[in-house]
């Protein structure tokens, strides 16, 4: 990854305590550029994630507080392994 964009995806953001754990990581690698790009993040979260990375991409920045990512998804189901590799079999 040394030389490269780094892009960071998660399906969230609540307290942002694991995707700055992930950022750490990735910038012990030598990036060009690091972007984090979520569906949905924290207020608090949203904020950490700008002073850290090159890009930050959010797509929803609830005005309600809220713990864990689950709570602003309708359906935030548990997805098997078994649909993860048929999903990935299909062109």
């Amino acid at each position: 990854m040394q030389g490269k964009t780094a892009i960071i995806v998660d399906d969230g953001i609540a307290t942002g305590m694991t995707m700055l754990a992930a950022i750490k990581e990735v910038k012990t690698r030598s990036p060009r550029k690091t972007v984090v790009a979520v569906p949905v993040a924290s207020q608090d979260a949203s904020e950490k994630m700008k002073q850290e990375v090159d890009d930050f991409v959010v797509l929803s920045v609830p005005e309600f507080s809220f713990g864990a990512i689950g709570e602003y998804y309708e359906n935030f189901r548990q997805v098997s392994d078994e649909e993860v590799i048929e999903i990935l079999k299909d062109p």
